[in-house]
């Protein structure tokens, strides 16, 4: 494979973002999280927050992070979470593309080192993140339903699981702080 494979590896994997400990992020210096929408906080079919994750949000923002919805979604999908939640959100945002991690940055005046970003896809969120240098998150799905892009993300994925996991770097379902 590649000459950069290393920006496929998740600095931290766990298997929601309810199993997170946002308290270490915070110590850690993390000012900023970068949540990805799609099967990261609400499955496809879901069209609002639950009430866990308005909980989990109220509790993120008691311990004073910046929040952020970053998806590749359209706006009919994100406005929802982001009124309901009452966080910024980005939508059409085209990970992992730089254009809107650095429009971030520059609006929040972050430095790298202070921003997390969790989602549930390497080729998306966590290529993204690594490449920006951000901490990157990795989380389970948290429904089989994807979109057509996403399902040909996934068949790639199983193949750079399959390549970290006989190089003993990382194990899909083996948990990392």
């Amino acid at each position: 494979m590649g000459e950069n494979m290393d920006n496929f590896i998740p600095d931290i994997y766990q298997k929601s973002v309810y199993a997170i400990d946002y308290k270490a992020l915070k110590k850690s210096g993390i000012k900023c999280l970068i949540f990805d929408l799609n099967n990261t906080i609400a499955p496809l079919n879901q069209p609002i927050p639950s009430k866990s994750l308005k909980d989990l949000f109220a509790y993120l923002e008691g311990l004073k992070f910046k929040i952020i919805i970053l998806s590749n979604s359209n706006q009919n999908r994100v406005a929802p979470f982001k009124e309901r939640l009452n966080v910024d959100a980005s939508f059409h945002s085209h990970k992992p593309s730089r254009k809107k991690y650095l429009k971030i940055l520059n609006l929040y005046h972050l430095k790298v080192h202070e921003v997390a970003s969790i989602g549930d896809q390497l080729l998306t969120d966590i290529y993204g993140a690594n490449r920006m240098g951000f901490t990157s998150i990795l989380v389970n799905p948290i429904s089989h339903q994807d979109y057509w892009i996403t399902k040909f993300n996934r068949m790639i994925e199983r193949h750079l699981f399959h390549y970290f996991a006989r190089r003993g770097l990382f194990k899909k379902g083996t948990y990392y702080e």
